[in-house]
């Protein structure tokens, strides 16, 4: 395997819009440091309509004032994601009107992520001025691993060159948590693996400090403290592409330049990174098939963005001397706000060994043992036919870039969409979470509780708190969506078709408003990443980056039938449900086993799919009819 050595470090270059990093003398390992370009306008902004006959009232409306920044108006149905824990007021402002995120999709709204390319642009000289004093930091986040991690190679590459020690450190956050949704058992996972790292750093004299700082305003600020304390110059950290982390790193970075001191920040989590991939009217890609061929056309085109990145280079042999008691530091427990029970730590650390050999270990069992098979049963939910990676790619401790490397050696070709289907499916599968980061980075506002089609905000939910209660638990009496449900509150984890059927199930069959699922999801997945999170969700309820039209229902009945043909996912998940036949177990009232199945307690359906399919369609239809 290629590997990515870097013996020096030199300042962006900008070219156009676009950064280059150069990392060794090889025109071949030139790699973007930033790019993206934005959308044309895609049409003329419209104004959002105050509805008629919403299902709460008028008084549950939030009304338009008649002067004033229009594009800073909340949304009418506002208050609905207020009081339904949708909109957290206490990190962010109301839900934004319709107007506002046409505003976005039409440039009339810089996107954070332009405003993190202006911060790197107008302080690239005060970077490049900056002496290297002491030491060199890399900031760790979503990236906990030593191995293939860009910015920590560059860390390590700057330190080298200059003959200091490599600190690393991570910032605990609460607060972050809390305004993130993160799942307790995401935390725990998290706080684990930073163990792993500490000492896999440590067996190369780097420390890893690790501290926590109640209010997520403060992090930039300790951060500096930090800097100043170990006489440091120089942070690194790879990019997050959420709308907070790039609004904060921007301001990071002119607060750095103006005290004579370099933040870094690279991209890392996606094998192209976004802004790089074009149609052929130069917008961005909003529909995966014909960006995934451009995905890998670009990947053709430029085989270093597989290459490896080196752990970082053995400190000094003084780094231990000099900064003694960062060696010592301990790794802190889960704040109040996502402690896990005894009992739950006990069954997630059984469940999820953590940290970034296992995730390696994972990745080389499934492509000795299960890859090859993958396309044939990866929908099925009771097999093991897939990796249960995601945990690991949301935590970062492996990259995308390792995993799709991986899996192409292992084929007969070095064309991603040659070989064995089994490979080529599974790497297109892995494609998804660059799609879902460059969708995000270009309409910004779905991370502002917006659906990905503005439009479709308009739709009035039932907001059914008894039936939003019955999926959360796993009773809605469709069995296939009990047993996925169960899966997730006990594992902390869901097969991906079966996230498919229970979110359709919520916002088509209930009519539930999709962002309480996306909601419920990131609050209990071990592995929630936003923006896959988010754009799984945006599909299955038909208001994301989807071709397919709203009328796309899925019967869960025909899905249990399809993908759980014998059962067997149900009986492990629904035990109440286990000395039913194959046939009866898919809909026990139905089909004769109602006795049975009331007998052990399991509830009859709470809605009719088919007349709950009619009121969907007519939702949606008459939502889209009042306009934006």
């Amino acid at each position: 395997m290629l590997v990515k050595s870097i013996y020096a470090i030199a300042q962006p270059q900008i070219v156009g819009r676009k950064y280059m990093l150069p990392l060794s003398t090889s025109p071949k390992l030139l790699l973007p440091l930033f790019t993206f370009s934005t959308m044309p306008p895609k049409g003329s902004k419209r104004r959002a309509a105050c509805p008629v006959g919403h299902t709460n009232g008028a008084d549950k409306r939030v009304k338009h004032e008649t002067s004033g920044d229009e594009l800073r108006q909340p949304h009418p149905f506002a208050k609905d994601a207020e009081d339904h824990g949708i909109v957290l007021r206490r990190f962010y402002p109301h839900e934004m009107s319709t107007s506002r995120a046409h505003a976005y999709n039409s440039n009339e709204i810089p996107r954070p992520i332009e405003g993190l390319i202006a911060a790197l642009e107008e302080t690239a000289e005060a970077r490049k001025q900056a002496k290297v004093q002491h030491a060199v930091v890399h900031w760790f986040k979503m990236d906990l691993r030593h191995s293939d991690n860009r910015s920590l190679a560059l860390a390590s590459a700057k330190a080298k060159e200059a003959g200091v020690p490599l600190i690393c450190i991570y910032i605990i956050s609460p607060q972050d948590y809390e305004a993130h949704l993160t799942a307790p058992v995401r935390v725990d996972f998290m706080l684990r693996t930073l163990s792993v790292l500490r000492d896999d750093l440590a067996a190369l004299d780097i420390p890893l400090y690790v501290e926590t700082v109640d209010k997520r305003k403060n992090i930039p600020h300790r951060v500096l403290e930090l800097m100043e304390e170990w006489g440091s110059n120089h942070l690194f950290a790879n990019m997050e592409y959420e709308v907070d982390e790039l609004r904060r790193e921007s301001r990071m970075i002119r607060q750095f330049a103006e005290k004579n001191m370099s933040f870094e920040v690279v991209h890392d989590t996606c094998v192209v990174p976004p802004g790089e991939l074009h149609s052929g009217s130069g917008n961005q890609y909003a529909v995966y098939t014909p960006w995934y061929r451009a995905w890998m056309a670009h990947i053709h085109e430029n085989l270093d963005l597989l290459e490896i990145y080196d752990r970082p280079e053995k400190n000094p042999d003084a780094a231990r001397r000099t900064f003694k008691t960062l060696f010592d530091c301990r790794i802190p427990g889960a704040p109040k706000n996502k402690q896990l029970s005894d009992e739950e730590k006990k069954r997630f650390h059984n469940l999820w060994p953590c940290g970034e050999h296992e995730a390696m270990s994972r990745l080389e069992n499934f492509c000795e043992e299960a890859i090859v098979n993958y396309h044939n049963k990866r929908n099925i939910p009771g097999n093991n036919g897939t990796s249960c990676l995601s945990v690991h790619l949301a935590s970062g401790t492996i990259s995308s870039r390792t995993c799709v490397r991986t899996a192409r050696d292992r084929n007969k070709t070095k064309r991603l969409d040659g070989g064995h289907q089994g490979i080529q499916v599974w790497i297109s599968e892995v494609a998804w979470r660059d799609f879902y980061k460059h969708v995000l980075v270009n309409w910004p506002y779905v991370c502002m509780n917006k659906p990905f089609k503005p439009e479709y905000a308009n739709i009035e939910w039932s907001y059914n708190m008894d039936h939003f209660e019955a999926w959360c638990e796993g009773r809605t009496g469709f069995p296939i969506v009990d047993a996925a449900m169960r899966q997730l509150n006990h594992m902390g984890y869901m097969h991906n078709r079966s996230r498919m059927i229970v979110a359709s199930f919520l916002s088509k069959d209930l009519l539930i408003d999709w962002r309480m699922g996306e909601k419920y999801f990131m609050e209990h997945l071990v592995d929630g990443d936003f923006a896959s999170n988010n754009g799984g969700w945006g599909f299955s309820a038909s208001v994301g980056v989807d071709p397919q039209p709203y009328f796309r229902v899925f019967n869960p009945l025909l899905q249990s039938e399809k993908f759980d043909p014998s059962g067997d996912y149900i009986r492990k998940w629904v035990p109440e449900l286990k000395a039913l036949s194959d046939k009866e177990i898919h809909d026990p009232y139905n089909r004769g086993a109602g006795t049975k199945a009331k007998k052990q307690g399991y509830p009859k359906q709470i809605v009719d799919h088919k007349g709950a399919r009619e009121r969907a369609l007519s939702a949606y239809k008459e939502g889209l009819e009042r306009g934006t």
